[in-house]
């Protein structure tokens, strides 16, 4: 389950401002505001949330899921190596 805490940490990771998602993923500005507003879990269709994880793959990011219990285990973000 991808989080807005991982949609806003991946735009800040590639310096995109979020007019910069809404163009590559095609979801409106408007709703990716929302989505950022709203802590926790998307709360979108399937197919929003895969357009918006499709745009930040294809652009660099890596999300990383949940794998562990201990501190720094959580679910997060990092770039692809050679992603500037």
């Amino acid at each position: 389950m991808i989080s807005s805490e991982q949609i806003r940490a991946a735009r800040a990771l590639l310096r995109w401002e979020q007019k910069d998602l809404a163009v590559a993923s095609t979801v409106s500005l408007p709703s990716i505001k929302r989505l950022e507003g709203q802590p926790g879990p998307l709360a979108a269709q399937a197919r929003t949330i895969e357009a918006l994880v499709k745009a930040l793959e294809s652009a660099g990011v890596i999300f990383v899921e949940e794998n562990g219990e201990g501190p720094g285990e959580g679910p997060g973000v990092r770039l692809k190596k050679g992603v500037k």
